[in-house]
């Protein structure tokens, strides 16, 4: 049954609703950080996220934990998930406990009672901001574990792996070449989740006296206030980016297997 008229109209302007409500302080964002003060436009401030080193090197670390946590994240996570499931199904809910556990405790709280462990992590590692990462792949836990659980609730994953070991195929190929491949929007989704949230971390790194993108940026905002926004826009536009990306390569694998079917 085709949608009706009524519930066409519905639908774009509820889209154009959402769009508005996302576009506007967007828009406004770009407006401010190219605006001079003599009332004309300027780039200087898109042009300060390069030249400014302390920014540059800020913008390069939260890369750098956004990529290290999402490893590390995929690395604990997934094949963890991946055997309770197949092999110890009764141990689902205390995996999930463990998993949303940080969600009920405060940055506050994980900042303190993280303080004499860091120091051992300062004392055997390094004591580099790059170290955040062990406390980031704990936040994003609740994230993800939604997200690649919802995926593998999509598929028999034990069906699967049944048929592969009757195969002759090993618990390593199961996990990277028969269940992952199937739960691939889950683990994107996962990936995007824990970026966009370490993009957008300032509390703990504020608190343990790191430098990450968001600190610099509050600090930029007492003196710079149109770089800052510069910055936020730009933390802002490349997560949309990524969302997109999700969306493009999600859609395309849902392609490629109704094609097969």
């Amino acid at each position: 049954m085709k949608p009706s008229y009524t519930w066409r109209v519905t639908r774009v302007a509820l889209l154009l609703l959402f769009g508005a409500f996302f576009l506007v302080p967007l828009l406004a964002m770009l407006d401010f950080s190219t605006r001079d003060l003599g009332g004309g436009r300027s780039g200087e401030a898109w042009l300060d996220l390069v030249r400014d080193p302390d920014l540059s090197a800020a913008i390069i670390t939260s890369l750098l934990l956004a990529l290290l946590t999402v490893g590390g994240m995929l690395v604990l996570l997934v094949p963890t998930m991946i055997w309770v499931r197949l092999r110890v199904p009764r141990a689902t809910r205390l995996v999930e406990f463990l998993c949303l556990l940080p969600l009920t405790i405060p940055a506050l709280v994980i900042v303190v009672g993280m303080r004499n462990v860091y120091s051992w992590v300062n004392y055997l590692v390094s004591d580099s901001v790059l170290t955040l990462t062990f406390v980031y792949v704990v936040l994003v836990l609740p994230y993800s574990y939604r997200a690649i659980d919802a995926a593998l609730s999509g598929i028999d994953a034990v069906t699967l792996s049944e048929a592969a070991r009757s195969l002759g195929a090993g618990w390593f190929t199961v996990i990277g070449r028969i269940v992952v491949p199937n739960i691939w929007s889950g683990v994107l989704s996962a990936a995007f989740v824990s970026v966009a949230l370490v993009l957008g971390e300032f509390t703990i790194a504020s608190l343990t006296n790191y430098e990450n993108l968001q600190v610099v940026i509050a600090l930029l905002g007492k003196s710079e206030a149109r770089t800052s926004v510069a910055a936020s826009a730009a933390a802002l536009l490349f997560a949309s980016v990524l969302l997109m990306a999700l969306s493009y390569v999600g859609r395309g694998r849902r392609a490629r297997k109704e094609n097969l079917t």
